[in-house]
């Protein structure tokens, strides 16, 4: 059996978001066109579908951890450097906010699930969604 650990994660991140986009269970909030990913960031991200990255990005973190992932964890992930002109840079943690919407949307779409007190863990239908997505990248590297 393959997994996401086995290929590429900027092939398997690509081909996740745009089986995400077209399952239509994840949907891009509103606000998301103006909302920055982290205060480390000056502007929003320009790729027009950030979010459906950011949730398979998400969904591929949580399937590589072995325990479950809480935001606060997420939030040192998914942080940046921000640089303060002259002064030197330290580290800032991402958006909380966008994590936690793209998690609800993964627990609503049924990939991912809430152990209480500990955080997400991947859901059997996450995990087949993961490794089929892997076996067709193995296919396409080794053809």
């Amino acid at each position: 059996m393959v997994t996401a650990k086995e290929v590429p994660a900027d092939k398997l991140i690509e081909k996740l978001a745009e089986r995400l986009k077209k399952m239509q269970k994840i949907e891009i909030p509103s606000w998301a066109m103006y909302m920055k990913t982290g205060v480390y960031n000056e502007l929003p991200p320009a790729n027009e579908d950030w979010w459906y990255t950011r949730v398979a990005s998400l969904l591929r973190k949580i399937s590589i951890a072995e325990e479950p992932l809480g935001i606060g964890t997420l939030k040192t992930i998914y942080g940046g450097k921000k640089r303060n002109g002259t002064r030197p840079p330290h580290f800032r943690k991402g958006s909380g906010s966008i994590i936690r919407k793209a998690l609800q949307q993964l627990e609503q779409a049924g990939l991912v699930t809430t152990i209480p007190g500990k955080g997400r863990k991947l859901a059997p239908a996450g995990q087949g969604l993961i490794d089929e997505v892997s076996k067709e990248i193995l296919k396409e590297l080794s053809s």
